[in-house]
């Protein structure tokens, strides 16, 4: 086994950011996806949910940089939206906008295939990256002796690699594969929220939105389950979003305006009432997260790993995925790094990384989620006393700006989780929840 040839399967966001990790690191790379990739900054069929917002957190775009250097300067060329989330992107939650505060972060705003082709014409300029569009896998080749040898392609061919990495994403076929080979599968967890989007696209007006360049609105759990987005995007555009936990989301284009009416913010009812329209209201289920626990098989294959989401998808309005994909790529590196080839013993140490990596956001995630009663699934002890200091947590960051901004740096996977937990943080989260509790719609 060495570092002649590596395949990635999937050109979307993890796959290419692997592909890009892998690129300095063998010999080929080979990057293989289904679908016929398009020229321009297009939707495709495989990735559905490409015309909903999508975000990149602040340490997303740190390992994206340091993947692609000069990215974030290349996005915004092309017409991307850089901000700072505490200062130019309006907050409501708790009955009313957040107060703006200089959180230290940097984002940028864009729509999906607009980072996708960006990234795909960055890792296609490298002299050993071959991406094949219109290509279905049919099986990896290989043996439980052997570990996985390459890939077997729907018309028959063959393809032999040193390491495949899987990046299909949430319909991952990893399991009917590894079983295929004699491999145990991993244990997989759902948690189920039944969640659901509808985005449209609207022109961007200069002043529209007084209070910055965006806005996400969430709901209060347990009673309210709504949410609302505005976000700019390339081309002097909006993306307008509306959602929600457990059924309760436009499901056609007739419920939207209503929805948007009983959104306690006005921002998107005006934005239907005197917006532009560019395009039709486009609709995305997401019934359930799901988590796959490689890290606790006993035995993996060689020349195998999984990344992004064919190990863990996030409830997409969380907005984890893209982030934690992009720390994936990183770790393979350093994993591939500091065991030299795709020994079995690398990927189990690859697994154990994307494990750290995914805690933080799926804890997040499961947390948040489990704040509405209708959720179903395995649900992490104590994490109603999480619930209820982090419900403390967000009071507070509406009144002390030093609790909002770390706040928002762990939510970014900035900051631990354990810096909201330290003697005087949690001193001044319990002052702030009480005076904020005075003035808020619960």
């Amino acid at each position: 086994m060495g570092r002649n040839h590596a395949i990635v399967i999937g050109a979307s966001v993890a796959g290419l950011t692997a592909a890009q990790a892998l690129s300095s690191r063998f010999g080929k790379v080979t990057v293989l996806d289904r679908d016929t990739l398009p020229e321009l900054a297009e939707p495709r069929r495989g990735v559905p949910q490409g015309q909903h917002p999508h975000v990149l957190l602040a340490s997303g775009q740190a390992a994206l940089t340091e993947l692609f250097p000069g990215i974030h300067d290349e996005l915004v060329a092309a017409g991307a939206v850089p901000f700072e989330p505490g200062r130019d992107l309006s907050f409501h939650r708790f009955g009313g906008i957040w107060p703006k505060v200089d959180t230290g972060l940097q984002m940028v705003s864009f729509s999906r295939p607009l980072l996708e082709t960006t990234l795909r014409n960055r890792v296609a300029a490298q002299s050993n990256v071959v991406i094949r569009d219109g290509v279905a896998i049919a099986g990896l080749t290989g043996s439980n002796s052997q570990g996985v040898t390459g890939v077997k392609l729907d018309d028959g061919e063959t393809l032999a690699a040193d390491l495949v990495v899987d990046a299909t994403g949430r319909g991952s076929r990893s399991d009917r594969w590894l079983a295929g080979l004699d491999f145990p599968v991993p244990e997989t967890v759902e948690v189920k929220i039944g969640v659901g989007y509808a985005t449209s696209v609207y022109k961007r007006e200069p002043g529209f939105l007084p209070e910055g360049i965006g806005i996400f609105i969430l709901p209060t759990p347990p009673v309210e389950k709504r949410v609302g987005l505005i976000l700019p995007i390339e081309g002097d555009r909006w993306l307008v979003g509306f959602g929600g936990w457990h059924g309760d989301f436009p499901k056609t284009a007739a419920g939207i305006e209503s929805f948007a009416k009983e959104l306690p913010h006005p921002a998107l009812s005006d934005m239907l009432a005197s917006g532009e329209l560019i395009s039709d209201f486009v609709f995305y289920g997401f019934p359930s997260s799901r988590r796959r626990y490689f890290e606790k098989l006993r035995q993996v294959p060689a020349g195998y790993v999984a990344t992004g989401d064919a190990v863990c998808s996030f409830n997409p309005i969380y907005g984890q995925g893209m982030t934690c994909a992009a720390l994936d790529a990183l770790a393979l590196g350093r994993m591939l790094d500091r065991h030299g080839t795709a020994t079995s013993v690398m990927a189990k140490a690859f697994y154990r990384e994307v494990s750290s990596i995914i805690a933080t956001p799926w804890r997040f995630a499961v947390g948040g989620d489990f704040a509405f009663p209708e959720t179903q699934g395995p649900k992490p002890a104590g994490i109603d006393l999480l619930n209820g200091y982090s419900r403390r947590v967000q009071l507070a960051s509406r009144v002390d700006p030093e609790v909002r901004r770390t706040f928002t740096a762990v939510q970014h996977l900035v900051m631990p989780p354990s810096a909201l937990f330290k003697p005087a943080m949690v001193m001044r989260v319990l002052k702030g929840s009480r005076r904020a509790s005075q003035t808020t719609v619960a």
